[in-house]
């Protein structure tokens, strides 16, 4: 070892490898990784302060050796990419692991004690009573020669790499950086093969276990190809097994147990949830526990990848959480019905951003194929496997699309896989583009032979429950669907109580809360709509986009068009006198429209 006197009165030993000089010059901090004699004096391996102090009337200095922590190397200088703050790389051995950690130089200010808890919780042995030496030690190395990028978020790097808490794939130039307080989400148990033997082999003849495995791996090739967040929704009653694929999910990256996330957090809950997950998947179970009045609000989070601006005490924005993530959810309800409970209506762009599967009135609920059992003993065997093989899938797939870096080659065999999800309007397409990356990323592992499925397995199930979503919610605008939705349930509700015949001799002054008037024609009924009864048909959308809508279906079925102005309402002479305008709405129309759509 040699010292590296960076201070008047410090000198820190840097090269363990480097030979070890007799003289110590005080005062200095060295580490020592075995036993050594230095200056006729034997040192247990360790971080050692060699020290001197004054004794005596004639002052003569009596050194002093203080033996701090085990042996605790700074490795490097970091840089953090997000906001540029410095720190420091710090190894050293916990029961023969080597363990780093990241260090910010800011955690340094005051007494540290955040710094010996990180150090400490990790496994460094240091003596109680010199502990107060370990932060003039850290901060005695001004400038290591090392200089390396941190990122305090997992997933790609700017620097190509693919960054994990306990892993980095594909460089060596970068780190994860955390308080050391945070759990390590991307554990790893078993081995790939167990996974691939004891889960992997149930999925086939499973789409709803399939899509799960594939939204767990389409995370990484989201920024490759330029596909944006959003996720699946899977539906069913209590108890279907919807909870069970998303532990499978969960398992392609870390512990079931851990890595899955729950809907029970605020919207700044949703967005730490997510960017700690980022470029990975984002498991939620249970929407009925999410906040009736925010759930909406968290989806659109979710898939718009941004977190809420804040600000520092000094009224200064801090830098805003960012992820690009898939997120596979599950409830008994879908979105716009739980976000109905708190009287909110669905927004069509939340239902797009998280769309529904059917994961509860399948063959054996959730399931399509049990491989011989019966249905709970299915479930039982997959929910005692998943736990025992995890964390292995996701980091190798992460390593095949690192070896092969061709993005173009990428992209053409998305867009290839992509045309064969068939849709017209752009709103279904959006969705199509999530479940073809979903596809993608499956046929890859297979390719890879990550996964022992027969080729074309994945994409046959995305596109299956693609079609399903697609046969049910339609092809057309969401937001057109979603309004006609809304006045057909308002006529269906009110059509009685709060509409009269436009053609009775004298006013009908039992209606209460007057929505128009109705006329019968060709054995069909008409509702003549007023404008307040048509904007609380169709509550959030206002009067210009709720008409379009209606011309779109052709649902109205009287207009002044030709009138001065072009108008879409039609005037009528009211019973008792006097008149007024009216959109006249064909319930045929919405009807044929919905399930046209």
């Amino acid at each position: 070892m040699t010292d590296q006197d960076h201070k008047p009165h410090l000198s820190l030993v840097g090269e363990p490898s480097a030979p070890t000089p007799e003289k110590i010059e005080r005062p200095c901090f060295a580490v020592y990784d075995q036993d050594t004699h230095r200056e006729g004096k034997h040192y247990r391996a360790g971080t050692w302060y060699h020290g001197a102090r004054q004794s005596g009337p004639d002052d003569k200095t009596i050194p002093v050796d203080h033996w701090i922590c085990a042996p605790l190397h700074i490795e490097a200088e970091t840089v953090n990419s997000e906001d540029g703050s410095i720190g420091r790389l710090l190894s050293f051995h916990y029961r023969g692991r080597r363990i780093e950690w990241a260090m910010p130089m800011e955690a340094l200010a005051g007494k540290a004690d955040e710094v010996l808890k990180a150090l400490m919780r990790q496994g460094l042995t240091i003596e109680y009573q010199q502990r107060r030496y370990v932060a003039p030690y850290l901060a005695s190395q001004h400038s290591p020669a090392l200089v390396i990028a941190t990122t305090t978020r997992p997933g790609w790097h700017e620097s190509g790499a693919f960054v994990l808490p306990s892993r980095v794939i594909g460089g060596d130039n970068v780190r994860f950086q955390d308080s050391g307080r945070a759990v390590n989400l991307f554990t790893t148990r078993g081995t790939l093969d167990g996974w691939r033997a004891e889960v992997g082999r149930y999925c086939l003849g499973n789409p709803v276990l399939i899509l799960s495995v594939c939204c767990a791996l389409a995370g990484p090739l989201l920024a490759k190809v330029g596909v944006n967040g959003g996720g699946v929704h899977l539906v069913g009653d209590s108890s279907s097994g919807k909870s069970l694929a998303q532990l499978v999910a969960a398992s392609v990256w870390g512990n079931p147990g851990t890595f899955a996330a729950s809907w029970d957090v605020s919207k700044g809950g949703v967005e730490i949830e997510a960017a700690s997950r980022n470029d990975t998947v984002l498991i939620l179970d249970e929407i009925k526990r999410a906040d009736p009045k925010r759930v909406q609000e968290m989806a659109y989070a979710i898939a718009n990848g941004m977190g809420k601006g804040t600000m520092t005490r000094e009224r200064e924005g801090r830098a805003k959480l960012t992820w690009r993530v898939l997120a596979l959810s599950s409830g008994e309800r879908s979105l716009s019905e739980h976000a109905a409970i708190s009287g909110n209506s669905a927004h069509a762009g939340a239902e797009l951003r998280l769309v529904d599967v059917n994961a509860g009135t399948r063959p054996y609920r959730a399931f399509d194929e049990v491989h011989g059992m019966t249905g709970q003993d299915f479930h039982r065997v997959l929910s005692d496997t998943v736990v025992q093989h995890y964390g292995h899938l996701g980091p190798s797939f992460v390593e095949q699309v690192v070896e092969q870096p061709q993005r173009d080659a990428l992209l053409t065999a998305f867009q290839q896989l992509r045309e064969r999800f068939h849709t017209e309007s752009s709103q279904a397409g959006r969705v199509a583009d999530r479940f073809a990356i979903m596809a993608l990323a499956g046929e890859m592992a297979i390719t890879q032979k990550l996964l022992d499925w027969p080729a074309g397995t994945a994409e046959q199930a995305c596109r299956q429950l693609f079609n399903e979503w697609l046969a049910r919610m339609g092809d057309g605008n969401a937001e057109d669907r979603q309004i006609l939705r809304g006045i057909a349930d308002f006529i269906a509700l009110h059509g009685d109580s709060r509409f009269s015949s436009i053609h009775a001799q004298v006013a009908d002054t039992t209606v209460r809360e007057r929505a128009g008037y109705f006329e019968v024609e060709f054995d069909r009924r008409l509702f003549l709509f007023n404008s307040p009864a048509l904007a609380q048909a169709a509550p959030g959308f206002g009067a210009e986009r709720v008409v379009r809508a209606l011309m779109t279906a052709k649902a109205l079925a009287k207009t002044d068009g030709d009138a001065k102005g072009g108008r879409r309402s039609k005037k009528y002479r009211l019973p008792g006198g006097g008149s007024s305008r009216f959109y006249v709405v064909d319930p045929e129309r919405l009807e044929k429209e919905g399930e046209s759509q």
